[in-house]
């Protein structure tokens, strides 16, 4: 933080360049960031074939699913709810200072034909790339600036598969899941350096996050802004304390073993990139059991958006329908509700919050170029947003762990974020014991 605060009063420089603190700040933290979204796609497939193998039946592994599903609903119902109370009690729209000519319609925008089509693997890796061209003034082709992306939703898809037609196969099979677990031990351990340079990334994402971001823009949107941390703020240490409560977990055990990735979320505003952080803080921490784990974290990674897909769109078209002066009737706010428990997968995970935003405008008619009229907070709420989704990527699978007897209690009620950083050792994956044999069976008496 004070390394931030210096290179914001250094400020610009001459040719309004950014200045070399904030560079080498920007630089650290967004390193760091790229490190833990690389290691993403290898341990999500891993980790899903090798959950797969250890689910052993695929009937347990259904009902885990189905659970997991229909929590992740439950709690996005709920915040969705919050999202549109307090949005008809803020009244954003109609107190904001913005000017019409700041509205815009984005670059991008999510479909739910687009979501659908994007559940199929355009190939085994669930690889994606993008060109853009750059022109001279003169109309010639300067050059093409080519990225490499991934999609997880795809990866699961393709992970699925691959793990159940592992079982389907049987023992001709054993030689693949054998390497597989293998593979995975490599990655986790990898993985493990990774994280030990947390306190490092976290620097350089703090210092960046106050030396970069507009905190100026919030005298215009300061009461939507408020909205959005006020909603985040009830789901968060309200709404998720009560449901640990109702379940018989310590909200306090929780917080405690959760914070490293809820903290990290915050200041790297990227889910995917914290991804690999929220799964081990959920097995190591929350004594969840790694096999249910590696497969409910990544999954909710793309369909847990409780800030992106819920209290966010729903605040956000509320803003926008008052801001262009649009009544909203009974039938919309329903549609409202709808998009944000169905349609959170479309967020896909990435920074960001547009394409879910998007989503919602079009599905309730609003004008698109409402969009614009938020850029300038975005990257602020974009930091609350993000830390609410990682922290239900990691409650789901605790509740359900719990109501189907496979958590580990002891290991929940004595969490701390130093459990992190310690040695991979006996929770390896490949040691673990079957779900089914776990289902119904409390862990005291597998004890």
């Amino acid at each position: 933080m004070i390394l931030g605060w210096i290179a914001l009063e250094i400020g610009e420089t001459a040719d309004g360049e950014p200045n070399g603190l904030t560079v080498a700040l920007s630089t650290i933290g967004g390193s760091f960031v790229s490190l833990l979204k690389a290691a993403v796609p290898p341990l999500v497939f891993t980790a899903i074939v090798a959950s797969i193998a250890n689910l052993r039946g695929v009937s347990n592994a259904a009902r885990l699913a189905g659970q997991t599903l229909l929590w992740f609903a439950i709690t996005a119902l709920i915040a969705v709810s919050i999202g549109i109370g307090l949005g008809l009690l803020f009244e954003p729209g109609a107190n904001a200072a913005v000017s019409a000519d700041d509205a815009a319609a984005p670059s991008g925008t999510g479909s739910w034909l687009g979501f659908l089509e994007g559940l199929i693997p355009a190939n085994v890796l669930g690889i994606e790339a993008s060109a853009s061209t750059e022109t001279g003034d003169n109309g010639a082709l300067v050059g093409v600036e080519t990225s490499i992306g991934f999609n997880v939703l795809q990866i699961i898809v393709v992970a699925l598969a691959f793990g159940v037609a592992a079982l389907k196969a049987g023992k001709k099979a054993e030689p693949f899941l054998a390497f597989n677990a293998s593979l995975l031990s490599v990655i986790q351990t990898v993985l493990w350096w990774i994280i030990r340079l947390a306190p490092i990334g976290t620097m350089g994402l703090i210092g960046r996050a106050i030396a970069s971001y507009g905190w100026d823009s919030l005298t215009s949107l300061g009461w939507f802004a408020g909205a959005v941390y006020v909603g985040l703020a009830l789901v968060l240490f309200v709404v998720y304390p009560i449901l640990l409560r109702a379940h018989g977990l310590n909200p306090i055990s929780y917080f405690r073993g959760a914070w490293p990735a809820i903290q990290l979320a915050f200041v790297s505003r990227s889910s995917m990139g914290t991804l690999p952080v929220t799964e081990r803080v959920t097995y190591r921490n929350l004594g969840v059991p790694r096999s249910y784990a590696s497969f409910a974290v990544p999954l909710g990674s793309t369909t847990k958006m409780d800030g992106c897909a819920a209290i966010y769109p729903a605040l956000a078209a509320i803003f926008v329908a008052q801001f262009f002066g649009l009544d909203l009737a009974v039938t919309d706010y329903l549609l409202i509700v709808l998009v944000s428990v169905l349609g959170s997968a479309a967020t896909a995970g990435t920074t960001g919050a547009t394409v879910m935003l998007t989503l919602t405008l079009s599905t309730l008619g609003l004008p698109l170029e409402g969009v614009g009229l938020l850029l300038a907070v975005d990257p602020i709420v974009d930091m609350g947003r993000t830390a609410v989704n990682v922290a239900g990527q990691a409650l789901v699978p605790t509740i359900v762990a719990k109501r189907e007897k496979i958590l580990d209690v002891e290991q929940y009620d004595s969490a701390n974020a130093e459990n992190l950083f310690t040695e991979e050792g006996h929770d390896d994956a490949a040691s673990a014991p079957p779900v089914e044999e776990q289902v119904g069976e409390p862990v005291a008496a597998r004890t």
